[in-house]
């Protein structure tokens, strides 16, 4: 195999070194990167170039910075995977009690888990989102808290200072949280420092929380490591992820839980 040719076999494994790199670090050279690969700055500029035109970082003089990434709006995550985020939601509502005080995190797939809580009986809902507190609110026997804060137009949800604070308010029974990506290393990560920030806070007050993440978030590579994700109890999927990370999560903490 020519050079060339082994030097395009590899790029796949260089775009995943320098978006752990830019996770880690903030910004990578071109320079040091040529170094480490034993290939030259050019190949590099092409890698970073082609990160950059799928948005996942911005190019600079001399390398490349974190892009700000933003997850899309939820009226366009609502539309995927419907069928494996309500298995999801069947999972998750199986782990709920009657008279339980339970928080559920803004997003589509939490959302899931709202409408699989049908029929349960004296619940206490705490959530930071539009969307699930009006849906709650609507259900016999339920007792929403919402819980306040500036609100995300995307996410529909609160944000901030605020909405931190009044997560310390709460006993909670049982959480259940969302998150940007599962990574190849078994670690959950998100999109902004508000999400990772407020995910990390309920993993540890909460007497058990569950990340709920589609099939779609395996093996992502988003910026921000959660906190303390160790803590909870479980992820709950609708479909396995590789052995490997199976192994990896599993060795941090959290139990892997497929929804049916």
């Amino acid at each position: 195999m020519s050079d060339s040719q082994n030097h395009r076999a590899l790029a796949p494994r260089r775009h995943d070194e320098i978006l752990r790199r830019l996770a880690t670090d903030g910004s990578v050279g071109i320079t040091e990167l040529a170094a480490f690969f034993d290939v030259s700055r050019e190949t590099i500029r092409r890698d970073m170039k082609f990160l950059a035109e799928r948005g996942q970082l911005d190019l600079v003089h001399g390398g490349a910075t974190l892009f700000e990434a933003t997850e899309p709006a939820l009226t366009l995550r609502s539309q995927e995977n419907a069928g494996g985020k309500a298995a999801i939601g069947r999972a998750a509502a199986a782990l709920v009690e009657d008279g339980m005080v339970v928080f559920l995190d803004s997003g589509t797939t939490t959302l899931a888990v709202a409408h699989a809580l049908t029929g349960k009986q004296n619940l206490t809902i705490c959530t930071t989102s539009l969307t699930i507190a009006l849906h709650m609110c609507r259900q016999p026997h339920v007792r929403v808290h919402m819980l306040g804060g500036e609100i995300d137009p995307s996410e529909e949800a609160a944000v901030g200072v605020d909405a931190l604070e009044a997560i310390g308010r709460f006993r909670i029974d049982v959480a259940f949280l969302g998150g940007g990506a599962l990574s190849p290393d078994g670690e959950i990560t998100d999109f902004t420092r508000n999400g990772a920030e407020q995910r990390s806070r309920m993993a540890a007050t909460a007497a058990r929380a569950y990340f709920v993440l589609d099939s779609s978030k395996f093996g992502r590579l988003t910026p921000l490591r959660i906190q303390r994700f160790e803590l909870a109890a479980g992820v709950i999927v609708d479909a396995p992820p590789p052995a490997a990370m199976i192994e990896a999560l599993e060795r941090k903490g959290p139990k892997v839980i497929v929804g049916e």
